[in-house]
């Protein structure tokens, strides 16, 4: 790209890679569970060039067994049908690349926190999900909504039009986090809390996230301390809140115990917050790079319905999941052995040109597709129509107000193989 266009266009390429470097790592032998392949820019060449390639690429590991990688969507989703031949189970190392029953949940050796159902297997996983349902039925979403709506307005109130902001801590983050504070019941002003727990989590590769030994045992004493209160408010005195339902939930016949609500817990706040408020910051600099589909928004208000999937897609907020075979087995010709680690790259087949014609541009007319930001199979989000009427919200109240939106400093993205995150976000919303 011509490094003379617009300081927005060009921003945005830098964020979303639309140049010829490969990166971190070899063209051919790209190492993708290496964080600093994704500090740049997602590197959304190197899995185009894979899935043309080798779409099940085998990726060495230094420290490890290696692992299987999976670019192409439809193998994906297929992998997804079947969690009892391709497991998530904590016992079978869980959902991350790396081995959580080895190194704990969130990478930090913490054994204090109990396995989420997110590392378990049906049907002990589908009994969760029974629990969690209640919470963000669609009632419940109707009701939440009206509020949503009010915080939005409420923060955008403190965004001045014309002016470059920050929007990350203006917007993106706390949006989601005040949500989740409602389904909690906790006061919104815990909301800053829980973003520093929540960064803690994903981020171990992250410097910014994981400063010292020191700083991360003190974040997450700070949550346990929290959590373990919590845990007996809500047993003392249930509510109908989703704490509530993670600390009173029977499985098997059993109560839960701290533990398994702690882990419930992380995975809830990491969830509904993380994939929201990344998706928000992607589309912001998503319709800064294409003003055009801002535009085409604005003339067919009406498109939002649909267009918050295209949002999601283009976003891959979340950009891997692992599964490991629990027998020898075949993807695509080749074999998988039984024990091997089966990574799921969500950020690559949602850009799968067998799928999505012209995958690389971003088009809010695409209507109601199926990506895969949420995941699929059985395990798919259970949070997310509430992150797409969030996207909703957000994007419907921008409408009316702002002409444009410009890009105008490089953004300082998370370092990790994990969430597509950016930790800032410069930007100028010009008035309509």
């Amino acid at each position: 790209m011509d490094k003379g266009a617009s300081t927005s266009a060009y921003q945005a390429e830098i964020l979303f890679g639309e140049d010829d470097d490969m990166g971190a790592g070899n063209a051919n032998t790209p190492d993708l569970r290496d964080s600093d392949l994704y500090v740049d820019h997602a590197p959304y060449e190197v899995f185009a060039a894979l899935r043309k390639s080798d779409p099940v690429y085998w990726n060495p590991e230094d420290d490890g067994p290696g692992f299987w990688s999976l670019t192409k969507y439809d193998d994906i989703v297929e992998v997804s049908r079947q969690p009892l031949l391709f497991s998530s189970a904590h016992e079978n190392g869980g959902h991350r690349i790396f081995n959580e029953n080895e190194i704990g949940l969130t990478g930090s050796g913490q054994s204090a926190i109990g396995i989420p159902f997110i590392s378990i297997d049906p049907p002990v996983h589908t009994q969760y999900r029974k629990v969690v349902m209640p919470a963000v039925a669609p009632g419940r979403l109707a009701g939440i909504e009206e509020r949503v709506q009010q915080r939005c307005a409420m923060l955008l109130d403190k965004v001045p039009l014309g002016e470059t902001v920050d929007i990350v801590p203006l917007l993106s983050a706390p949006l989601p986090l005040l949500t989740l504070c409602e389904l909690f019941d906790l006061p919104s002003d815990m909301w800053e809390s829980l973003y520093e727990w929540t960064n803690a989590f994903v981020g171990e590769d992250d410097p910014d996230f994981r400063q010292s030994p020191e700083k991360v045992a003190a974040i997450f004493g700070a949550f346990f301390a929290f959590a373990q209160e919590l845990f007996n408010d809500r047993r003392a005195n249930p509510g109908n809140d989703l704490a509530t339902l993670f600390a009173n939930a029977e499985i098997n016949g059993k109560l839960v115990d701290y533990k398994e609500f702690l882990g419930n817990m992380v995975l809830a706040l990491v969830g509904a917050n993380e994939t929201t408020r990344n998706s928000i910051s992607h589309t912001i600099a998503a319709f800064a790079a294409n003003p055009d589909q801002w535009d085409l928004l604005r003339a067919k208000p009406e498109l939002l319905n649909t267009a918050v999937r295209e949002m999601v897609r283009y976003a891959s907020p979340v950009m891997h999941m692992r599964r490991t075979a629990t027998a020898d087995t075949e993807i695509r010709g080749q074999k998988i052995a039984k024990g091997q680690k089966v990574v799921m790259w969500y950020i690559s087949g949602n850009r799968d040109e067998d799928i999505f014609p012209d995958a690389d541009r971003f088009d809010i007319s695409r209507g109601n597709i199926q990506h895969l930001g949420f995941g699929s199979g059985q395990h798919v989000c259970v949070g997310s129509r509430l992150a797409e009427m969030q996207l909703r919200v957000v994007f419907g109240r921008l409408l009316p107000y702002v002409q444009r939106f410009e890009i105008t400093g490089t953004p300082r993205r998370f370092r990790s193989n994990f969430i597509n995150g950016l930790k800032n976000l410069d930007v100028k919303m010009v008035p309509a």
